[in-house]
């Protein structure tokens, strides 16, 4: 149940702000469920799938959706993930989350100074 309301939440959240829903549910699941940084990674890349092929459905008849574009960025980023994945495993619990938070202040920090300008 508490994962539940973790994916209401997430979906909401992620949603209104526009983000991927990873930036809300890795450290939902890290730190509220307990899981590990590669676990709470490698869990919300699989919640997010149904909801990319959903949200795609209903965006394809409104003409949003880039087919070449999306194939050509999944194809180069095959490779990295796999790779990235499988270096994970192999990197300190702490240095995965250092990086992840480096990562969300960086973009709070772009999306701050993008939404001054705006």
């Amino acid at each position: 149940m508490v994962a539940m309301g973790l994916g209401l939440l997430g979906g909401l959240i992620a949603s209104l702000a526009g983000v991927g829903g990873g930036v809300v549910f890795v450290p939902a699941l890290a730190l509220v469920l307990g899981l590990s940084q590669v676990s709470a990674e490698a869990t919300s890349l699989l919640a997010i799938v149904p909801v990319a092929i959903f949200a795609t459905w209903q965006q394809r008849g409104s003409g949003e959706v880039h087919i070449r574009a999306a194939l050509i960025i999944g194809l180069g980023a095959l490779i990295p993930a796999i790779t990235g994945a499988f270096a994970a495993h192999y990197i300190p619990e702490f240095a995965l989350r250092a990086v992840f938070a480096t990562l969300m202040i960086l973009i709070a920090i772009r999306v701050w100074m993008s939404a001054r300008t705006a």
